[in-house]
């Protein structure tokens, strides 16, 4: 693969805090490895700002290896960017030529609003996994895998449930801001294996009941969410978390 250096325009959100108006600013880098991370060309960029007494950009990472989440920003009207199935810590700056401008902006959802420039609050998916609560299984030595049985369709369709990084790309590519995606992976992972059969309706109920409560939209069907999800998760998970909450609204007793 050809290695080159390019100059780029990067229009980049800059916001103080939540309250603040915000706007975006451009800025230029030059002599940009191909071979260059995303996440990379903005720590160059921030060591520029620095050394010109500036206050750099404020944006979420931690892995740089595509297994947390937490690099979310909307790269060119994309959620984590061009490259399909791709974090924006593990897109390379081959995705881009010379001379272009780059929009870099934070994901754009009431339900996660804006911390500083580029990070988004996203705590609304984790309350909404607190109210999933918890499985019934005893703790100790490791259980033997053979020990329960898992028909292997299922435990298939769990693993790729289970893939879901809680990124919130989803809810950025969704014209409703919907979460549908991320809580289906996340009762269907659990609703897919014996380990989580006896709190599946009480799961299905209580994460279906803070999502609303967190004011994300109504799941469209347009399938925008498995389009931007780094993680492709299907969106036959949407289908199984509404199938999980009817049933589990239908075998509800208040009165138990």
């Amino acid at each position: 693969m050809e290695h080159y250096h390019m100059n780029l325009s990067l229009k980049i959100w800059r916001q103080k805090n939540k309250t603040a108006k915000g706007g975006f600013e451009t800025y230029t880098v030059k002599n940009i490895s191909s071979e260059m991370s995303f996440l990379e060309c903005i720590d160059v960029l921030n060591e520029q700002l620095i050394t010109e007494g500036k206050e750099p950009i404020a944006f979420d990472h931690d892995c740089r290896e595509g297994i947390c989440g937490s690099c979310s920003m909307y790269i060119n009207g994309k959620p984590h960017g061009p490259w399909k199935g791709t974090t924006v810590c593990q897109l390379h700056m081959r995705a881009f030529k010379d001379g272009d401008t780059v929009v870099v902006e934070p994901w754009r959802a009431n339900s996660f609003p804006v911390i500083k420039d580029l990070m988004t609050d996203r705590s609304a998916f984790d309350r909404i996994i607190q109210a999933g609560g918890y499985i019934s299984v005893n703790t100790g030595n490791a259980v033997d895998g053979n020990s329960i049985p898992v028909d292997k369709d299922n435990a298939d369709k769990a693993f790729s449930a289970a893939a879901c990084i809680q990124c919130g790309a989803c809810v950025a590519a969704c014209k409703n801001s919907s979460a549908m995606l991320f809580v289906g992976a996340k009762v269907s992972h659990l609703a897919l294996l014996p380990q989580g059969n006896p709190e599946r309706n009480t799961r299905a109920l209580n994460m279906v009941a803070q999502m609303d409560k967190e004011g994300f939209g109504a799941c469209t069907n347009i399938g925008a969410c498995e389009a931007a999800c780094p993680k492709e998760i299907s969106i036959t998970n949407i289908a199984r978390l509404n199938k999980e909450y009817l049933g589990a609204g239908l075998a509800y007793d208040p009165n138990n």
